[in-house]
């Protein structure tokens, strides 16, 4: 058996993920971060993006959405805190290139009496969604 890491992801509302995984990618703030079995302790915020983990004795990984949140990798245990996270099979692309589309209008129309800093952080969401959504497409 392959050595495995425990992972939990977390999101306000649910337990998204639990169980044992081989391998974990996810966007870190300062890049792409890999986490196996053993890993040096580490807390850090993530960005946006799409979280890859293969599960143990599994073909195929297991994908969630985060918009961000905090990573804690203690060696035997990977913790996601994710501010919203989406189940991959339960992304919207429809939805996600609706919420692109009204945060760039937000942004452009000047005489809105909008929180351009709000707008931009959901624009920034919306755009990794999407990305998450082609990196899932391009897994089946």
């Amino acid at each position: 058996m392959a050595h495995t890491i425990h992972v939990d992801v977390v999101s306000a509302e649910e337990l998204i993920f639990s169980g044992e995984a081989e391998f974990v990618a996810l966007p870190g703030e300062a890049g792409e971060l890999g986490i196996y079995p053993k890993h040096t302790p580490l807390i850090t915020r993530i960005k946006p993006g799409a979280v890859r983990i293969k599960v143990a004795d599994r073909a195929e990984e297991e994908f969630v959405f985060v918009a961000g949140g905090i990573l804690e990798v203690q060696p035997n245990t990977v913790t996601v805190l994710a501010d919203t996270a989406i189940r991959g099979a339960d992304l919207d692309e429809a939805k996600a290139a609706e919420a692109k589309k009204l945060a760039e209008e937000a942004l452009v129309n000047r005489e809105s009496k909008i929180d351009y800093a709000r707008a931009q952080s959901e624009l920034a969401t919306a755009i990794a969604q999407l990305a998450a959504i082609q990196k899932l497409r391009q897994k089946r």
